[in-house]
């Protein structure tokens, strides 16, 4: 179970970031996906966009690196279920490949500076991001853990660590890029 729930998340995710459409995963997707999160700062936030590019650059590294295993400079849907099972979600790699991204958003969206995320600036990074604003509601209230109208930093990075980690199919975190499993 726990591998199959990973797998479906992680498909979902290949998909999501397969900015080309053509099945494989390039530098160039990755790229334009920084460019989507890196759009969602303020103008002159150079700390945030560099620290988010450089988080993207360290996962495009790491999935050629440990993924692209037949060596086309490409990483296909298989070969990134397997990279993120076995190495970008372990320990040594998964705060500088996917944490790092999620520190720098959450920065570069609190746009109010009050050190978490409102609904309004939640919604608009989902719809920046690409996921269907249809869900952003729901997707804001299952990530809310305390039920306070606000997601923290602490709460964001809860999200990201339950999507990429946990084979619990109703965990919140499953929600970041839109529905999951049954509940969904």
């Amino acid at each position: 179970m726990t591998s199959a729930v990973k797998s479906q998340k992680f498909s979902i995710l290949f998909d999501w970031i397969d900015q080309g459409g053509d099945g494989q995963l390039t530098r160039g997707d990755l790229r334009s996906m920084a460019g989507l999160f890196t759009g969602l700062a303020a103008d002159g936030d150079d700390a945030n966009v560099t620290a988010m590019r450089d988080a993207f650059e360290e996962m495009w590294r790491l999935l050629v690196k440990h993924g692209d295993t037949d060596g086309d400079g490409q990483v296909s849907r298989q070969e990134f279920i397997a990279v993120m099972e076995a190495n970008i979600t372990s320990p040594q790699h998964f705060e500088s490949a996917v944490l790092a991204i999620a520190d720098a958003l959450v920065k570069a969206l609190d746009t109010d500076g009050d050190g978490v995320l409102n609904r309004d600036e939640y919604v608009r990074m989902y719809t920046s991001l690409g996921i269907p604003q249809e869900h952003s509601g729901e997707a804001f209230t299952r990530l809310d853990r305390d039920g306070d109208g606000t997601i923290s930093h602490a709460e964001f990075r809860t999200a990201i660590t339950e999507f990429y980690l946990s084979a619990d199919v109703d965990a919140p975190g499953n929600w970041l890029i839109g529905p999951f499993g049954p509940s969904a």
